[in-house]
């Protein structure tokens, strides 16, 4: 009974001895952390709110032939090396035109010469490709293989980065094998604002108001954005929020409020918000009524320094050299220290006579 017992322990250490070899190359152990010949790795992309994460281990070519041989035409792989590949959406993605939901996917390829095929597996927990089922499959996109240059790490990039898409570039060997992702941003923005503007956030100005710039920025949900500026007024009246609902009905085409809430933000607004309104109108290539928020700006606080930097564009656009030379020296006289270095800047391209507003 005893020599029976040890003949089956020592056949089964055999086997999994052979089984460790066969599937990592490596001396590593079921029990021990021992480094890996094909290491680990991950990398991460926000689009967006959305984040997509890809975990994988990255075998080395090491001067084999991979393609057709080390990993066979026409089976699936694994995209990687020991447990599976996985990719993780947080929020619901397009892959080359297909729908996805969010959630962590087993990732697998099937190479081929003139087309490879790129699977999203619901089973993300296996080892590899070994236990790999089609029945398993959330989706199968079908990509062309481009030339690269060599990679003896295999690797995953995140190319080609927009505001609402990216390609996931697979690269070893000489061969990159890229797909698209592509991501509905303000629809998940618009959610995401939704589930959480009446937390904690409700009380404050301030997520009112960043809820219903974005919105005024990405020209959506207008209606929305002014009920939620009005949601900000009420926790708090500032320049910041009477300013975007100004901002907000315009782009309704309710010009006679805008410039109602135009002028009470106005009112409101300090020498330092005034000057930087001015600068972002001059940004939108409004210069006329860029100056005007100057001119107004120094009339209302002649002795702060961002008034008289305002005073100097305005005589630069002139071409009224000396005057802007004189304004901004005096504005260096009570500017904070962090600013002067930028302001002496701008006297010595004044002197040269150079208009500061280009």
């Amino acid at each position: 009974m005893h020599k029976t017992y040890l003949l089956v322990l020592v056949v089964g250490l055999v086997f999994l001895a052979g089984l460790s070899y066969a599937q990592t190359a490596t001396s590593e152990t079921l029990m021990l952390d021992l480094p890996r010949a094909s290491q680990h790795a991950v990398v991460m992309q926000r689009i967006g709110i959305t984040d997509i994460s890809i975990n994988y281990h990255r075998p080395l070519a090491n001067g084999r032939q991979i393609w057709g041989k080390l990993v066979p035409y026409g089976q699936v792989w694994r995209a990687g090396a020991n447990e599976n590949t996985t990719i993780t959406f947080t929020d619901p993605v397009s892959i080359e035109g297909h729908a996805l939901d969010k959630g962590t996917y087993g990732l697998h390829m099937i190479p081929g010469e003139a087309e490879w095929t790129v699977i999203f597996s619901k089973d993300s927990d296996s080892w590899g490709s070994f236990s790999y089922k089609q029945a398993d499959d959330a989706l199968r996109v079908m990509v062309k293989p481009q030339a690269t240059d060599l990679h003896d790490a295999l690797a995953y990039d995140f190319d080609d980065v927009r505001p609402d898409s990216t390609v996931v570039t697979m690269r070893w060997d000489k061969v990159a094998v890229p797909f698209k992702v592509s991501v509905n941003v303000n629809d998940i923005v618009t959610a995401s604002i939704r589930k959480h503007e009446y937390g904690l956030n409700q009380y404050y100005w301030e997520g009112w108001d960043d809820a219903a710039n974005y919105f005024l920025a990405n020209k959506i949900n207008l209606d929305e954005a002014l009920k939620d500026e009005d949601q900000s007024i009420q926790a708090e009246e500032r320049f910041d929020n009477l300013l975007n609902k100004s901002k907000i009905l315009d782009a309704m085409g309710r010009r006679e409020e805008a410039s109602t809430y135009l002028a009470k933000a106005l009112d409101r607004g300090s020498p330092l918000q005034l000057y930087f309104y001015g600068r972002q109108l001059q940004g939108e290539k409004k210069q006329e009524e860029a100056f005007s928020i100057f001119r107004s700006n120094y009339k209302k606080f002649p002795d702060y320094w961002t008034s008289h930097v305002g005073m100097a564009r305005v005589y630069s656009s002139q071409g009224d050299f000396d005057n802007a030379v004189k304004e901004m020296q005096t504005a260096l006289t009570t500017a904070p220290d962090s600013n002067k270095a930028n302001l002496q800047s701008y006297v010595k391209r004044l002197e040269s006579k150079e208009d500061i507003n280009r």
